[in-house]
Protein backbone atom coordinates (compact mmCIF):
# COMPACT_ATOMS: atom_id res chain seq x y z
CA UNK A 1 0.00 0.00 0.00
CA UNK A 2 1.37 3.05 -0.92
CA UNK A 3 1.19 6.21 1.98
CA UNK A 4 0.57 9.64 0.98
CA UNK A 5 4.18 10.90 2.52
CA UNK A 6 5.34 13.26 -0.02
CA UNK A 7 4.99 16.89 -1.26
CA UNK A 8 1.39 16.36 0.74
CA UNK A 9 3.12 15.77 3.93
CA UNK A 10 5.92 17.81 3.04
CA UNK A 11 3.40 20.92 2.90
CA UNK A 12 1.37 19.95 6.51
CA UNK A 13 4.62 19.53 8.47
CA UNK A 14 5.42 23.00 6.74
CA UNK A 15 1.96 24.87 7.63
CA UNK A 16 2.12 23.18 11.35
CA UNK A 17 5.57 24.61 12.03
CA UNK A 18 4.56 28.21 10.94
CA UNK A 19 1.67 27.89 13.16
CA UNK A 20 3.52 27.37 15.70
CA UNK A 21 5.79 30.05 15.39
CA UNK A 22 2.92 32.63 14.98
CA UNK A 23 1.81 31.49 18.15
CA UNK A 24 4.82 32.00 19.92
CA UNK A 25 5.92 35.04 18.39
CA UNK A 26 4.49 37.09 21.84
CA UNK A 27 6.33 40.69 22.80
CA UNK A 28 8.30 40.49 25.73
CA UNK A 29 8.74 44.24 25.90
CA UNK A 30 5.67 44.73 28.42
CA UNK A 31 5.57 43.29 31.43
CA UNK A 32 1.82 41.86 32.16
CA UNK A 33 2.66 40.50 35.65
CA UNK A 34 5.30 40.98 38.67
CA UNK A 35 7.76 39.33 38.70
CA UNK A 36 8.86 36.55 40.71
CA UNK A 37 10.05 37.26 44.20
CA UNK A 38 12.88 34.82 45.74
CA UNK A 39 10.50 33.11 47.61
CA UNK A 40 11.93 30.27 50.02
CA UNK A 41 15.20 30.69 48.39
CA UNK A 42 15.58 33.99 49.77
CA UNK A 43 17.64 32.42 52.95
CA UNK A 44 20.02 30.54 50.80
CA UNK A 45 20.63 33.05 48.30
CA UNK A 46 20.99 35.83 51.49
CA UNK A 47 23.75 33.25 52.66
CA UNK A 48 25.63 33.36 49.02
CA UNK A 49 25.68 37.11 49.19
CA UNK A 50 29.53 38.82 49.89
CA UNK A 51 29.47 40.88 52.87
CA UNK A 52 31.47 43.76 52.52
CA UNK A 53 31.92 47.62 53.47
CA UNK A 54 29.99 49.71 51.73
CA UNK A 55 31.40 51.23 48.57
CA UNK A 56 33.01 54.85 47.97
CA UNK A 57 30.17 57.43 46.25
CA UNK A 58 32.83 58.97 43.94
CA UNK A 59 31.93 59.54 40.52
CA UNK A 60 28.33 58.12 41.10
CA UNK A 61 25.08 59.94 39.57
CA UNK A 62 22.04 58.55 38.36
CA UNK A 63 23.12 59.58 34.79
CA UNK A 64 25.76 56.63 35.13
CA UNK A 65 22.30 54.16 34.95
CA UNK A 66 20.72 55.37 31.80
CA UNK A 67 16.95 55.16 32.31
CA UNK A 68 13.68 55.09 31.38
CA UNK A 69 14.27 52.80 27.95
CA UNK A 70 11.73 53.32 25.48
CA UNK A 71 9.29 50.62 24.76
CA UNK A 72 7.28 52.05 21.89
CA UNK A 73 6.53 55.99 20.46
CA UNK A 74 6.63 58.54 23.45
CA UNK A 75 6.45 55.33 25.70
CA UNK A 76 9.37 54.03 28.12
CA UNK A 77 9.61 51.45 31.05
CA UNK A 78 7.95 53.82 33.59
CA UNK A 79 4.84 53.45 31.29
CA UNK A 80 5.32 49.80 31.51
CA UNK A 81 5.43 49.54 35.17
CA UNK A 82 2.61 51.65 35.45
CA UNK A 83 0.66 49.53 32.96
CA UNK A 84 2.10 46.82 35.05
CA UNK A 85 1.43 47.58 38.83
CA UNK A 86 -2.44 49.25 37.97
CA UNK A 87 -5.99 48.27 37.77
CA UNK A 88 -8.19 49.93 35.22
CA UNK A 89 -5.66 51.50 33.19
CA UNK A 90 -6.20 54.21 30.84
CA UNK A 91 -3.92 54.42 27.29
CA UNK A 92 -3.25 57.36 25.10
CA UNK A 93 -1.56 54.94 22.83
CA UNK A 94 1.23 53.14 25.15
CA UNK A 95 1.40 56.40 27.48
CA UNK A 96 -0.65 55.29 30.67
CA UNK A 97 -2.61 58.36 31.32
CA UNK A 98 -5.22 56.89 34.30
CA UNK A 99 -5.95 54.20 36.37
CA UNK A 100 -5.50 52.82 40.09
CA UNK A 101 -2.52 52.35 42.18
CA UNK A 102 -2.12 50.75 45.29
CA UNK A 103 1.68 51.40 46.96
CA UNK A 104 2.63 48.41 48.55
CA UNK A 105 5.15 50.90 50.71
CA UNK A 106 2.50 52.03 52.66
CA UNK A 107 -0.77 51.29 51.78
CA UNK A 108 -1.90 54.38 50.01
CA UNK A 109 -3.91 54.45 46.72
CA UNK A 110 -3.97 57.01 44.03
CA UNK A 111 -5.77 57.43 40.18
CA UNK A 112 -3.23 60.32 38.67
CA UNK A 113 -0.43 58.43 37.54
CA UNK A 114 1.90 61.83 38.01
CA UNK A 115 1.45 60.68 42.02
CA UNK A 116 3.14 57.92 41.49
CA UNK A 117 7.02 57.00 41.57
CA UNK A 118 8.23 54.03 40.15
CA UNK A 119 10.88 52.81 42.76
CA UNK A 120 13.90 50.46 42.48
CA UNK A 121 14.09 48.08 44.72
CA UNK A 122 17.90 48.10 45.12
CA UNK A 123 18.40 51.70 44.74
CA UNK A 124 20.94 52.63 42.28
CA UNK A 125 23.26 54.34 44.81
CA UNK A 126 23.41 51.52 46.69
CA UNK A 127 24.05 49.15 44.09
CA UNK A 128 27.05 51.71 43.29
CA UNK A 129 28.40 51.11 46.67
CA UNK A 130 27.86 47.52 46.65
CA UNK A 131 29.43 46.87 43.31
CA UNK A 132 27.77 48.71 40.32
CA UNK A 133 30.87 51.47 40.52
CA UNK A 134 32.71 48.76 38.26
CA UNK A 135 30.24 47.80 35.59
CA UNK A 136 30.22 49.84 32.37
CA UNK A 137 27.17 52.13 31.84
CA UNK A 138 25.54 49.58 29.40
CA UNK A 139 24.73 47.16 32.60
CA UNK A 140 24.17 49.99 34.99
CA UNK A 141 21.16 50.46 32.33
CA UNK A 142 20.01 47.09 32.17
CA UNK A 143 19.89 47.29 36.38
CA UNK A 144 18.09 50.35 36.01
CA UNK A 145 15.65 49.22 33.43
CA UNK A 146 15.50 45.52 34.92
CA UNK A 147 11.46 44.45 34.56
CA UNK A 148 12.69 40.85 34.63
CA UNK A 149 13.76 40.87 38.67
CA UNK A 150 11.72 42.64 40.89
CA UNK A 151 13.49 45.67 40.74
CA UNK A 152 10.66 48.09 39.64
CA UNK A 153 7.71 49.14 41.37
CA UNK A 154 4.99 51.83 41.20
CA UNK A 155 4.73 53.40 44.85
CA UNK A 156 3.39 56.17 46.57
CA UNK A 157 5.98 59.39 45.86
CA UNK A 158 6.19 59.93 49.46
CA UNK A 159 7.54 56.31 50.39
CA UNK A 160 9.79 55.71 47.41
CA UNK A 161 11.52 59.62 48.43
CA UNK A 162 11.44 58.27 51.79
CA UNK A 163 13.36 55.49 51.30
CA UNK A 164 15.81 57.07 48.88
CA UNK A 165 19.34 55.18 48.65
CA UNK A 166 18.80 52.96 52.20
CA UNK A 167 18.91 49.35 52.55
CA UNK A 168 17.03 47.81 54.95
CA UNK A 169 18.75 48.22 58.06
CA UNK A 170 17.85 51.77 57.79
CA UNK A 171 14.51 52.31 56.00
CA UNK A 172 11.53 49.82 56.14
CA UNK A 173 7.98 49.94 54.37
CA UNK A 174 5.61 51.09 56.89
CA UNK A 175 3.17 48.30 55.73
CA UNK A 176 4.74 45.94 58.04
CA UNK A 177 3.09 42.91 56.19
CA UNK A 178 5.01 43.92 53.03
CA UNK A 179 8.48 43.28 54.87
CA UNK A 180 8.85 39.42 53.66
CA UNK A 181 7.91 39.79 50.14
CA UNK A 182 10.33 43.29 50.30
CA UNK A 183 13.16 41.10 51.93
CA UNK A 184 13.02 38.14 49.74
CA UNK A 185 12.69 40.65 46.75
CA UNK A 186 15.89 42.51 47.69
CA UNK A 187 18.29 39.47 48.07
CA UNK A 188 16.66 38.46 44.50
CA UNK A 189 17.63 41.65 42.94
CA UNK A 190 21.46 41.83 44.77
CA UNK A 191 21.88 37.87 44.22
CA UNK A 192 21.70 38.35 40.84
CA UNK A 193 23.44 41.24 39.71
CA UNK A 194 26.02 40.00 42.55
CA UNK A 195 25.83 42.80 44.49
CA UNK A 196 27.43 42.91 47.99
CA UNK A 197 25.44 44.02 51.14
CA UNK A 198 27.10 45.05 54.34
CA UNK A 199 26.89 42.83 58.06
CA UNK A 200 24.13 45.36 59.19
CA UNK A 201 21.89 44.54 56.12
CA UNK A 202 22.69 41.27 56.20
CA UNK A 203 21.53 40.98 59.53
CA UNK A 204 18.15 42.82 59.04
CA UNK A 205 17.32 41.09 55.90
CA UNK A 206 17.63 37.95 57.87
CA UNK A 207 15.59 39.02 60.44
CA UNK A 208 12.40 40.21 58.60
CA UNK A 209 13.26 36.37 56.47
CA UNK A 210 12.64 34.36 59.63
CA UNK A 211 9.09 35.72 59.65
CA UNK A 212 8.42 34.41 56.22
CA UNK A 213 7.11 30.78 55.61
CA UNK A 214 8.90 28.84 53.09
CA UNK A 215 7.31 30.06 49.50
CA UNK A 216 5.32 32.60 50.90
CA UNK A 217 5.33 36.05 49.57
CA UNK A 218 4.26 38.18 52.99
Amino acid sequence: MRTRSGPRAAVAALAAALALGVAGCVPQDEPTTPPPSGGGNAAEQLSQLTVATAGSMKGYSRERFPHWRDTGKNCDVRDSILQRDGKDVKLSGCNVVGGRWESVYDGRSFSDPSDVDIDHMVPLANAWRSGADEWDNAKRGDFANDITRPQLFAVSASSNRSKGDQDPSQWKPANRSYWCKYAQDWVTVKHYWKLTVTSAEKAALTDMLEGCSVGSDS
